[in-house]
This record gives structure tokens, sequence and C-alpha cells, in this order.
């Protein structure tokens, strides 16, 4: 009792706690409901009659109540009190204070409390008091007010979708059982439903229901596009509020009794009707889910209501209506609706509803039999659905519906008046010619059995029942029809054959059909590749059967409608494997059409204007069938036929392919090539199961037949298949071209499918571990080795794509150098036996004297025509150099050739003739291991050749005796010599004895002896070329022994062998200058001045050009020789050396002038001259050397020695015509870079003289004018060059430009007025682009900035360009990046780009400086700034600070201190009572940014005045080009001229002018007042008046 006490106190004390309510807290306030239905609940009584009026407004009005935290509390207080105390409800005003507030409560959607307010809401009607409110009105407002509070964001979740309907639901239906509490009569109850079915469940639920989104989920369509899906999530909510909309309905009307069911299934009907009327598309879209949702939560439950009340009475009102309408909507609800509630029923409805009289029939009852049931169907439905057209746009509903209505009681002969009735009204179908209609029937037709097609899926029972005599016929007719039905007829067939995928074996067609129907399809592809344009198309067709066409039709048109065939029934074929060859040969029709379509897109708009059209649609169907053949393979279909069907179709493939490739000429070789490439491929990976599989398909394609292969073929007797020589058949003139194309394919093969797999015959036994890294594990395939192929790619040699040099010889003994080639060295063995074998065979055609003394190389086997011996030699050679093969090899080699050089006692020519050029080679194998001479068995065989070829006579009486040669070159070829590093020291291929060095010596000087005396030359090429090759190997190996007499003869001969190429080439210079020379003065056209250059190089003699290669060599061997030689301490020699090197530099700068004089006439003449120095490579890469190494005197004496010569151009048009050739070659481009950048020659490679004098005349002051050469590289900088590749030649050329220009420009003393001159004409003429050709290859965009600035990392290439500029600025020089740069590569330009950057900031900053500050990309400004600061500024303002500390100014009133701390100079200028101190700071990334200038302190001097001193100080510092040390003494000497009396010009206030140091001269008549010319100049420019500027008198 105490506490209840209490409890009323607290209560009253605290005003019922009414005040908390009001409390801006949600916890108070939810707490203050909860204490208030505690009250209630256990001390009811303190709720008295006084407290109510007060309290009863606060709990039944706390619907203002707007944070969902207090609305559970809420309501249950607002219940429990309605409970306790219904009389309250009299106590406040109810309108105002509860339901005003309850109706915004639920237009807010209970302010997001729906889980807890919407059940709450049946319960608050049971407690609301009917006296007191109006029932009619209460109800529609309030669910109203609930249905617009379906709006709020909380129904944005599907949570809130389904409380708000189930609570509109269960309060709807409260409403109707309840109407009684609030309606007193009958007429006003039912009244009052009706009400609410009108105006609630008909115009809100159900106009909502219509006008909402439609009830299929968008996140099932998996063709929506990715936009669309973006809104997945809203489409879903709107999806699932449809749903629950209808759900909705559905269950109220669920609930009602049958007299208000029927009240709201009449307003349904009337609606749909209306809808149906309307042809409102939507709307009937709403209806057909609203069906599906009657089936889900009624017609499922076992409700009967939904048909009889519903479904049954709406279809049949609307009935008429569907028919007369082309409405597919309406009728797809009747399909709908017969999927539901099945066909019978349906057909029932429709046939007994009250009303419809349009089904009675005499002799129907009540009770739909069977009988009846196919009555309506063959009479109405039949008819109704099947006589439309396909344009129709309801005849697929129809269809559909047609098919719905099969049952499964009566489906035989429903299906057979379906077919009978469809096939009956095409009677075009039947007779000879097709009627017009029957087009559109067929397609009809066609789309019936697409659906049916997709129902037989669905439905019981075997497929054997859809079969049809009537099917059969009409399909048969229309593959035989021609012209073909088009796409309707196309659709039908693939409908009824079935096989559109591989698991769709389904047919509606009997076995024997449609083998008919396939067979028709293989005639008319065939009939269409017969017609193809390519013969071995043609010829490949016709291998395969095919009947005949009439010749009017079109095949291309019967061709594609058989292609639409075969889309969507390929994979019925499968029924075929084993009985017939349709399968494989409609296969191989279907690849020929690809590969006829890889042909013609090769061929597109190569054709005449007549044939494009057929070409571009024959175009079009190969691309159809390529992707058929694609999506077929997709599901690996051929690959799961039998090994019988995949071997006769890969069998007939190859054989095209192979014929194709041999004789089609209609394409170049590299496009037919890469066909067939591509062909084998698509098979292998179409038809091949296995690498076994592939690697016979390979035998298959590589097998031997009449044209390949050439010269090797593989032993058929034996199971090791080893190579042999095929000796029946060489020649490698049959079918060259065919020959090439295939060992091309061959080539794009072994790219392909890698070298192990189609040489060795190997297969990965595992795939790769991961991507990027091949696994070595390699599984032998023993059977498939194949040396044969190896032996005869290496004697074809050059193919389109490829060569055995450039290609497969690295990839061979790449490949071999693996260990995990088990048959590596077998292989390897059987490829070099059968080459030897070849060789010795075939032996050596022509003059074997091709070959040099110097070691075999790759670019000498060119010259070799004989196949095996070339492709013998080329591969000993790579072996021996990649060290795959080594001694033992080179021994097993040499073994084999000596017991080969004699048959008994007579000498084998053969293997004598190639035996000194496979010598030459295998010396270098033999000599493989250091310190390991050659064995005694070789050197004694050597030994015996020497003292063999000692018999003969000398050469100098030279016969023609059989053998003298060969066995002279092959004592030659023992003794192989080189010089390396550039010709400056001897190499010597092997050691020698002091028996074979002696023998050699005595074969030596036996040509200078006989009996005694000596005896003239012999002149005969032969033994020009033996004595200049046997001279060079005698220096190398015996030159310690030389006595003076061999020194006279050696030197003698090899200044005659020079000499003579000297006179040839000075002819032909001289016949240049005199073919361009007559061209100027006399009328001839280019193309004959052309044709006289082409045959003034092409009668070139290439025996001196031979002779002298071999003499340059000698001599170079001989300026190498240790200074020990006895050679060395004869200084008589040196007259005749003198002689030889003179002759060497004529060498050079005749071919340089001749270039010249071509180029000068035109471009073409430029490439000719040049063109011809690339026939003999080594010759001039010696010249070169020779002109390099030449002394200073020599290369001047050869100078004097060109411009006496009288040509038309000089030396230094000679030295850029071979630096900027159109053909360059790399060593004589660097010697002429040499010599131009000379002391005594950079002057006039520079500059050209044309002086021209300044205004004032002054002599000192001339116009500066570069060569024609250099200017143009210069001045006239293409923008395209920017796009050129990054190594191109004519990038190379301007940098070497620049690199000339400011080489010579660093040679000038700094305050030459030379360099002043150079410098002006370069910041005024030369075009900055060059800077940005720079930084092109400097990749500044790849460095990684630290917080300091001066540490960089930088990346390959950045780093090699800042250590370049930095090596360029501290020695003023570009000799050392220039030495390396040949080869030309990319990386190369790269430091040679960094060297002139570096270098040009040196000696042209201001020109830098003006480019950097007109870069408006601030990112690249910044990288470039930052490289600058980091790398090339400390350099420079070091240098910059020691040029100003050395500079002696030697003046007491003018001084200079430097702090190379702050980098800062300070220049004090005192005289008399007047003083300055200046101050020029140098920034950190100088030179790109401007010295600052500053006035530090100043001493009796005006503002004026100091800020003009200050003015001319930053004019001369920024004027001097970086030269401060300059600047600061000119800006002294200004001072001195001020204080002397010189008046200033009244133009740039300056005594002294800024850039050329003048004094004014030029006075005006008038006001007497003296001007800088230079400042004049450009006062009268800028003003376009030529008026004193003070004055304004004439000038």
């Amino acid at each position: 009792m105490a506490a209840i006490s209490f409890a009323e106190k607290l209560f009253s004390a605290h005003k019922y706690f009414l005040d908390f309510l009001k409390s801006q807290s949600p916890t108070i306030r939810s707490s203050t409901y909860s204490v208030l239905r505690s009250y209630m609940k256990n001390v009811p009584h303190v709720f008295n009659e006084g407290h109510m009026r007060t309290i009863a407004p606060a709990i039944l009005g706390a619907f203002h109540e707007k944070d969902p935290a207090c609305h559970s509390s809420m309501w249950d207080a607002i219940l429990l009190f309605s409970k306790t105390f219904p009389d309250s409800w009299s106590s406040t005003n109810i309108q105002k204070t509860v339901l005003n507030r309850l109706w915004n409560f639920l237009r807010n959607g209970c302010f997001g409390s729906h889980v807890v307010s919407y059940p709450a809401l049946i319960l608050f009607l049971d407690f609301v008091p009917p006296n007191i409110v109006d029932g009619e009105k209460f109800f529609l407002l309030l669910f109203q007010n609930l249905w617009e509070g379906r709006r709020n964001p909380c129904h944005d979740s599907n949570a809130g979708v389904f409380h708000f309907f189930k609570a509109f639901q269960e309060c709807f239906l409260w409403a109707l059982y309840n109407a009684s509490r609030f309606c007193n009569e009958a007429e006003v109850i039912y009244h009052f439903r009706v009400t609410l079915i009108d105006d609630i469940l008909i115009k809100l639920l159900w106009q909502d229901y219509l006008l909402s989104t439609s009830m299929r989920d968008p996140s099932e369509d998996s063709t929506q596009s990715p936009q669309l899906r973006t809104t997945e999530t809203a489409l879903s909510v709107k999806h699932h509020y449809s749903h629950n909309l209808g759900k909705c309905i559905i269950k109220i009307l669920s609930g009602m009794e049958n007299d208000l069911l029927s009240v709201s299934c009449l307003a349904f009907q009337d609606k749909y009707v209306e809808i149906v009327k309307q042809g409102d598309l939507e709307k009937l879209e709403r209806v057909v889910d609203f069906f599906l949702l009657l089936e889900q939560h009624a017609v499922q439950q076992g409700e009967t209501w939904p048909l009889a009340h519903f479904v049954g009475p709406m279809l049949s009102k609307s009935f008429p209506l569907i028919r007369s309408l082309d409405s597919p909507d309406s009728v797809r609800l009747l399909s709908v609706a017969v999927s539901i509630f099945g066909p019978r029923m349906i057909v029932r409805e429709l046939a007994f509803n009250e009303g419809n009289s349009y089904f009675h029939n005499d002799g129907m009852d009540g009770d739909l039999d069977a009988e009846n049931f196919l009555k309506v169907f063959k009479d109405i439905f039949i008819p109704w659905c099947l006589q439309g057209n396909i344009d129709n746009s309801s005849t697929d509903a129809q269809l559909d519906l047609i098919l719905a209505l099969l049952d499964t009681e009566s489906f035989v002969e429903q299906w057979d008046m379906v077919i009978t009735y469809a096939t009956n009204l095409s009677h075009g179908l039947v007779g000879p010619e097709p009627c017009p209609l029957s087009f559109k029937k067929i397609a009809v037709l066609a789309r019936l059995m697409e659906k049916a097609r997709a129902k037989m899926r669905n439905m019981q029972g075997e497929v054997s029942q859809w079969h049809h005599k009537l099917l059969d016929s009409t399909a048969l007719y229309v593959a035989r029809s021609l012209p073909p039905f088009a796409i309707s007829g196309a659709r039908f067939l693939r409908a009824v054959l079935g096989g559109s995928t591989y698991d769709d074996q389904i047919s509606l067609l009997s076995r024997d059909v449609t083998a008919l129907i396939f067979e028709e399809i293989l005639k008319k592809l065939l009939a269409f590749l017969i017609d193809s344009s390519f013969t071995l198309v043609r010829d490949a067709a016709s291998h395969l059967k095919a009947g005949s066409l009439h010749s009017s039709v079109d095949m291309l048109q019967v061709s594609q409608f058989d292609l639409e065939v075969l889309e969507g029934s390929f994979f019925c074929l499968k029924t075929f494997l084993d009985e017939s060859k349709l399968l494989p040969s409609i296969s191989a029709a279907m690849f020929l059409i690809t590969w006829e379509f890889g042909m013609l897109k090769t061929l597109k708009g190569a054709k005449d204007a007549n044939s494009v059209e057929k070409l571009m649609a024959r175009w079009d169907f190969g691309e159809s069938v390529n992707a058929l053949l694609c999506r077929i393979n997709n599901n690996q279909f051929w690959k799961t036929l039998s090994i019988c069907t995949r071997h006769n179709l890969t069998n007939f493939l190859i054989r095209s392919i192979r014929s194709i490739i041999f004789k089609e000429d209609a394409l170049s070789t590299d496009k037919i090539v890469s066909l067939c490439c591509i062909w084998v491929l698509e098979v292998f990976e179409f038809l091949c199961q296995d690498e076994c599989e592939k690697q016979s398909l390979l035998d298959q394609l590589l097998g031997n037949d009449e044209s390949w292969p050439v010269w090797v073929m593989q032993d058929t007797n034996t199971s090791e298949r080893l190579a042999i020589v095929k000796i029946d058949n060489v020649t490698a003139d049959m079918n060259a071209s065919g020959i090439h194309k295939f060992v091309a394919l061959i080539d794009k093969l072994i790219s392909k499918l890698g070298f192990h797999r189609v040489i060795y015959g190997c297969v990965p036994d595992k795939p790769p571990m991961h991507e990027g890294q091949a696994d070595d594990t390699i599984t032998p395939q023993y059977n498939f080795s194949r040396a044969w192929l190896a032996a005869e790619i290496l004697c074809t040699w050059k193919w389109q794509g490829g060569s055995a040099l450039a290609s497969f010889l690295p990839l061979l003994s790449a490949n071999a150098n693996r260990q995990s080639y088990p048959p590596k060295t077998g292989l390897l063995d059987n490829i070099v036996n059968v080459l030897l074998d070849g060789a010795l065979i075939h032996g050596l055609s022509g003059d074997p004297s091709f070959f040099d003394v110097w070691p075999a190389s790759h670019d000498q086997m060119e010259a070799i025509k004989e196949p095996f011996l070339r492709a013998f030699l080329s591969l000993l050679l790579t072996l021996f150099n990649d060290r795959v093969l080594g001694k033992d090899k080179a021994l097993v080699v040499f073994d084999l050739l000596e017991n080969n050089l004699f048959v008994g006692e007579a000498i084998n020519r053969n293997c004598l003739r190639i035996l000194p050029l496979v010598m030459n080679v295998l010396v270098q194998g033999l000599q493989l291991e250091q310190n390991q001479h050659m064995s005694d068995t070789i050197t004694d065989t050597i030994t015996e050749w020497l003292q063999r070829t000692l018999l003969f006579p000398p050469l100098i009486e030279w016969q023609t005796e059989q053998d003298v040669e060969e066995w002279y070159e092959l004592v030659i070829s023992c003794f192989p010599v080189s010089a390396v590093g550039g010709s400056e020291a001897l190499k010597l291929a092997r050691d020698i004895n002091a028996h074979e060095r002696e023998l050699l010596l005595d074969l030596f000087r036996k040509q200078r002896y006989k009996d005694g005396g000596s005896n003239a030359p012999n002149k005969l090429p032969v033994v020009q070329n033996l004595l200049s090759k046997l001279s060079i190997v005698t220096i190398g190996y015996c030159s310690k022994e030389f006595d003076e007499e061999d020194w006279e003869f050696v030197l003698s001969q090899l200044r005659l062998w020079i000499q003579s190429a000297v006179v040839m080439m000075e002819e032909v210079a001289e016949t240049v200058n005199e073919v361009i020379t007559n061209a100027s003065t006399s009328v001839c056209s280019e193309s004959n001045i052309t044709n006289k250059l082409e045959h003034t190089v092409s009668i070139l003699d290439p025996f001196p050009i031979n002779l002298a290669r071999n003499a340059i060599f000698a001599f170079s061997l001989v300026v190498g020789l240790d200074a020990d030689f006895a050679y060395s301490k004869e200084k008589r020699w040196e007259s005749i050396n003198n002689r030889i090197v003179e002759g060497i530099l004529r060498l050079f700068f005749s071919t340089g002038i001749a270039e010249a004089i071509a180029s000068s006439y035109n471009q073409e003449g430029s490439i000719i001259i040049a063109s011809s120095r690339l026939h003999h490579p080594h010759f001039w890469e010696l010249v070169a050397s020779v002109v390099v190494k030449s002394s200073v005197d020599a290369k001047d004496k050869a100078m004097r020695s060109i411009e006496l010569w009288g040509l038309s151009k000089r030396a230094v048009s000679s030295l850029y015509a071979i630096l900027f050739s159109s053909k360059p070659l790399s060593s004589l481009q660097f010697a002429a870079y040499i010599i131009l950048s000379s002391e005594s020659v950079s002057p006039m490679a520079i500059l050209r003289e044309c002086n021209e004098s300044n205004l004032d005349g002054d002599s000192s002051e001339e116009n500066v004018s570069l060569r024609e050469e250099i200017s143009f590289m210069v001045e006239r900088f293409c923008s395209y060059i920017l796009e050129m590749d990054l190594a191109s030649q004519y990038r190379l050329q301007v940098f070497l430009a620049w690199s000339l220009l400011l080489s010579h420009l660093f040679s000038l003393p700094s305050s030459s007025s030379s360099r002043e001159r150079l410098v002006q004409y370069i910041q005024e003429r030369a075009d900055s682009a060059i800077l940005d050709c720079l930084f092109q290859h400097i990749p500044l965009e790849l460095c990684v900035k630290k917080r300091d600035v001066q540490q960089l990392q930088l990346p390959s290439g950045v780093s090699e360009a800042a250590m370049a500029a930095k090596r360029a600025i501290t020695t003023g020089s570009l000799f050392f990046c220039l030495e390396k740069l040949w080869p030309l590569e990319q990386e190369k330009m790269v430091v040679i780009a960094g060297a002139l950057y570096g270098l040009m900031l040196r000696v042209l900053p201001a020109y830098v400086q003006g480019w950097f500050s007109r870069l408006r990309d601030r990112s690249i400004s910044s990288m470039i700034e930052s490289f600058t600061r980091a790398w090339c500024s400390p350099a420079l303002i070091a240098d910059e600070l020691s040029q100003i500390k050395k500079t002696n100014f030697s003046d007491e009133n003018f001084s200079v201190s430097v702090s190379k701390s702050a980098n800062e100079v300070v220049a004090t200028y005192t005289k008399d009572e007047i003083g300055m101190d200046l101050v020029i700071r140098l920034p950190a990334s100088y030179p790109l940014r401007p010295v600052d200038v500053d006035c530090m302190r100043s001493l009796g001097i005006s503002e004026v005045k100091q800020r003009k001193w200050l003015m001319s100080m930053i004019s001369f510092v920024r004027n001097q080009n970086g030269a401060l040390a300059e600047a600061i003494r000119i800006w002294k000497s200004n001072f001195d001229k001020e204080f002397e009396g010189v008046e200033e010009c009244p133009i740039c206030y300056s005594v002294i002018h800024t850039a050329n140091h003048s004094l004014p001269r030029l006075a005006c008549k008038t006001c007497r007042h003296k001007f800088h010319s230079a400042c004049l100049y450009k006062w009268f420019s800028t003003s376009h008046k030529s008026t004193c500027p003070l004055c304004q008198s004439p000038f």
C-alpha cells in the first residue's frame, strides 16, 4: 500500500508526467509512455475523471510523435489506454486531437516505424468507438491516408512494402467484416461494403497495380546493358512492391464472401474489357502478371473462385473482342490462363459460360467431353490461330495459344489437325511453283515449329509423336526449292531438323528425309565453291562429291540459304557419324569457304569495279561461315568424332593447303603464307585430340611428293627417320616460288608451335608453371624427329620473311643448347652428315677464290651459291660460335673430309674445292678450347698439303694447270688471320709449329724468285688474288722471319694493289663530275642523268677493290706489328708508308666527292653513288680505320690535293656527303666527323666566306653565314623530325650537325668577336625545336624525385644521359659519345642527346634559357629543371665562378669577390666620391633561370643613374651568353667610358652596346646625339620611321 501511495503522489506531483512528453529527448518521451502504460496496468485508479480531460488528449493524440524510437511504447500506451478507458474518447476533440494527427501519421508512412505501427493498426480499430466516428467516412479517410503513406521513403525497402500491404489487407477485410458495428441497416451495410470495394479496392489498389512496374524481376534479365544494371536495386524494390500489391488484392478477394466476391469480380471484368478495347498493352501485361499471381497464391492453394468468379467470366466476356482485335497481349492472356487452369477447363468456360452464345452449338451439353473439346479446338481455335500472317503482331501469341491448348490425352489428334491445317493452307508447297502467299505461310509454319520444339522439351511422351509425313514432304520440298524460300524457309528447316546446339538432338523429321536435306545442302555449297575465282579452291571442291545446278541459279543466294539452315541444325549431323560421309564433306566445304574468305580479304579493293559487288558478297558469306566454324569449335565438336571421320577430314584439308600454297599465284607470298599458317593451326585446334595426332598431321603436311622436298628427304627404309640426300630431283628452279612459300609456312609454324614440336618432334610433358615461364620438361617423341626438314630449310636458305641465317639457325642453336632435349646429339649429327654428303656430291660451283683469309663469318655465306655447302658451313659456324659443337665434332668432320679427298690415287675434286671453305670454319672449331693446340694428325696433314703445294711452279709462272688454285686456297685457309680492336692488334686463328712456318715462308718467297732472279709480275686476277691472300697470312704468321727483300716485295705489292683501286675510284669521281657538269649546261632529262650515273657505278670492277681490301688489311697488320719487328726499325720504308696512306685517303675523298657532286643534282644521284659502297662494306671499313688513325699532316695534305683537283665540289663537301649520306656506312661517317671536327678543318666546315657590313660600315661586325650543309640542319629544323623514329638516320644527322657546330663554338675564345657573332646568329636563326628533340630521347617522366632535389633515382636511359651531359660540360667535347655511337641504336642516341644538351648549356646558355622560358607544359619544364639542377648546373656554376676568379680586371677602382658557397659574385666600383656594389646571384638551376643582379650599396649616385647602371649590368649579363666574367668586364668598361665623357646612346642608355659592344657613332645632323647602329636599326624597324628618336628630324 505504501508503494501505491507513493506512486499516486508521484503521479500527481509530476502532473501525470505529461511535461515529460514534451521533452526534446526521444528516450525521455519513450520512457514516459512506458511509465504511463505501467500506471494504466497497475494503478489504473489514478486516471480519474478529473484528470481524464488532460490525460486523454495527450495519449490518444500522441500520433504527432515523429521519432520511430518512441512509437513502440507510444502504441502500447494508446492501445492499453483505449482498452482500459473506452469512455476516454469522449473527453477530447476526436477530430482535431486524434484523427487529424492519425491521418498525418499514416500519410507520412508512420514516420519510419512501419514494423511496429502497421501491425498495431488492426488492434487500434478494435478500440475505436463506433458511436463517435462516421464509419464510411472514417474508413475511406483511413485507407486513403494509409495508401498515401506508401510513398514514404521507408517503403523503399522490401520489409516496408511487406508490412504495409499486410496491414492494408487486414484492415480492409476487418472493415468489411465489421461493417455492422458502424452501420445498422442491411442496405446501409451493403452500401458501405460496396463503397469500400469500389473506392479502395478497385480505384486505389487495382488501378495502381495496372500502372505499376511489371512484376518480372529485372535482375533476371541477362541481356540488359551495364548501364541498366546500375539501377538493379531500385528496380528490384519496384518489383517487390508490384508483387505484394497483387498479392494483397488476391488475399482480399480470397477473404471475401461470395456475394461480395461476385461484386468485386464484376468490377474487375468491366475494367478488363475496357482495357482490351483500348488496346493498352502495358495494362494487359499487368493483367497477365496478375493471372500468374493468382496461380501462385490462390489456384495452387486449392481455391476455386479464381476460375469460377474471376478468370472464367472475364475471358468469356472478352473473347469475342479478343478475336476481333490484333492484340498479342490479349491472346497471351488466354495462353496464360490455359497454362494455369488447363486446356479443357478454359475451353469449357469459354464454351458454356452464361451470356456467351458464340460457342453454343447443337449437340453440346453442359459437360465438355473429349469429342466436343476436339470439335471446338478444330472449328474455332485452329482457323483463328493458324490463318494469321507472320507480319501480324498477334501471330506469335496465337501460335503460343494453339500449342498451349494441346492436351495430353488428345495430343495426337490435335497435332494432326494442326499440321494438316497448316500445310493445307500452304498449297503452294506441294505444287511445282510456290504461290505468292506460300512464303508468308512458310514463315508461320516455321515459327510454329520453333515454338513446338520449345514445348516438346517440357512435355512428357515420345518425340516420335511429333513426327508427321506432311512435315517430311514439306521440309524436303523447301530444301530443294530454287530459288529458295529465303529466311522463312531456312527457319522452318532449322526448326524441324534441330541440332542448333551440341545437346539438341531432337528432330521433327524422319532420318531418311534428314539425310536427303543435308545432301542437298552439300550439293549447293560445293556449287558455290566451284564458282570461286580461285582455281585451287575450285579444284579442291571438285574432289568432293557434288551434283550440278542450273547455271541460271544465283549460287550466292542458294548458299546463303543453306548457311542459315546449317547455323541452326549443324549438330544434327552427329546422327550420321558412322553411316555416311555427309559430316566430313560438309565440314570440308565449310573450311574451304572460310579459306576463300581469308584470300578474298587480301584482295579487297584490288579488283575492278565490275567484280567488286560479287567479291563483297562472297566476302560477307565467307565471314558468316567462319563465325559458324568458330561457334562449332567452341563445343569441341570435331574432337568428339571418330578417328576415321577426323582422318578423312584432315587428309582432305591438308592436301588442299599444300595445293594452295604451291600453286596459288593470285596472292602475294606473305599473304598466302600467313593464311596457310592460320589454316593449319585451325586444323590443329579443331581436329587434333592430342600431341601425337598433331605430329601425325605435321608429317602429313610435310610429306614427300613430286614438288617437295627438293634437297633432302626422310629415309623411309628405316625407323630412325634419318635424313638422306635426294639425288633424283635436285634442282633449285623447280617450282622455286612454291618451295619458298612452303618453307616460309614452316618457318611460321615453328614460331607458332615451337621449334621442339616441328623439328625435334617433342612436346611439353606438362603446361608451364605460370604465365610467361615455360617449363623445360620435355617428353621426347623420337618417331617424329625431323632432321631432314632442318637440312631442307637450311638448303632453301631464304624465303619470304625469313632466312636460314636470320631466323632458323639461331633457333636451332638455341634449342640444341637446352639440356632438356635428349635427341639433340643424334639430330644434329644427322643434319651435319647429310649436309656434308650433299656438299661432297655437288661440290662447289663457281670461283672458290671469293673467300677471305680472315675467319669466315655469316656475311660471307651469301656468296656461296651451292645450297648444301652454304647450309653446311653456316650450320658449323653457328654451332661452333655458340659452343653447341666442340673440338671433337670438328675433328670428326676433318677426318671425313680427309678420307674423301682421295679416291684411291685420284683426287676427289668436289672435296678439294669445298675443303678450303670448310677448313676456314673448322679451324675455329678446332681452337675452341683455349691453350690447346691442334692435334698432331691435323698438323701433319696441313704440312703435307704445304709440301704438295710447294711442288707447283710459282704463281708468276701461272698456267691453267688443274687444281693449282684449289691447293693454294686450301693452304691459305689453314692459316686464318684477323685483326681485333679496329685492326689495331693482330690475332692469329691458330698456333703453328716451326716446320709449318718454314714451309709457309718458303711458299711465299717462291713467288719472288725463279732461278735466282725475279720476273715481271703476272697480272692475272687469280694470281694477284692468291698472292694478296698469301701475303696476308705470311705477314701474320711469319713477319718476324721477314728479311729486307721480303718487306720490299710486300710493301711494293700493297702499294700497287691500293693504287689500282685509287685510279678506278678517281675515274668514277671524274666521270660523275662530267655527267653532272654537262647536265647543267645542256638539255638532258633527269632520267637520262640517272641512267648515266647508274652506268658509271655498274661498270666498277670488284677485282681491284678486293685486291685493295686485302692490301689495306695487310697494311693494317703491318702497322700493328710489335716494335721489335725488323720492319719497325727500318726508317727507309717511311716514304712508301706515306704513299700507301695517301692512297687510302684519296680513296676516302674520291667516294665522298663523287656523292657530293651527284647530290648537288638530285637525291637519287646521291643514293646511286652511296649504294655502290654497300657492296663492299669491309673494304670501306678498312679505309675508314686507316683514315681515322692517319696523321694530321697526312689528312691536311689529302685535303689540299682535293682542293687542287679542280672538280665542282671540294674536300669539305665530300666530307659532308659522307657524313650525311643517304645510304650511310657508320665507319665512314665516323671518319668524316673526325676530319670535320679537327682544328684545321672545323672553321671551313662551319662557316663560308660571306661577309656583309653593318650600318656603320665597321668591318669588325660581320654577319655570320654557315655552310649550306649544316645551316639546313640548324636553321630549318623540320617539325616532322619530332615524329620520326628515335633511331632514324635523319635525327642522327641533325645531332651530328649540332655536334660540329657546338664543338667549333667551344673552340673559339670566349672574348672573340667571331664567337659573339656566331652565338648571336644561333640565337636569332637556329630553331630551338632541337631541344625538344633532345628531350624526346631522355625519358625524364620515368624519374622519381626524392625530398632532396639533388638526389634523383635515375632509371635506365636517364642515367646515361645525365652522365653524358655532365661529362660534356666538364670536358667541352662530344668525342667520347661519338666514337661509340655506331652501330646506331636508340640507347646510344640517349647518350649523344644528353651530351648535346650539356654542351649547349656550356656554350649557349642564353639560347637554352630562351627555349626553357617558352615551355608551356609545367610538368615537363619542372622535370627538365630538376634534371638540369641536379646534373648540369653545379658544374656550370663552378666553371663560371672559376672563370671570374681567374680574370684579372687590373684596376684600383674596381674589385670582384666570389662566394662559391652562396653562388654569388660581388662587383665593387669606386671612383672619387662615387661608389657602387652590385651582387650577381646564380640560381640553383643556372642557366635555365636568369641570373639575379641587385645593388647592395651606392654612394654619390642618383636613384635614376643607379637604376640605369643596374639595368645595364643586367643587360650585359643576360646578353653575354653566360660568360659572366666577360659581362662584368664590359660593364666596367661602360663605367669607364661614361667617366671619360663618352655620351651614352639615348635609346639603350648605355655607352657600350650590350650585344655587339660597339660605341655610339651614328650622329643626328640636327640634335648631334649619337646612337649605336644596332639600336638605331631596331628603332627604324619597330617605329616604321626613319627620323631621329629625339628630335624627330629626318635621319
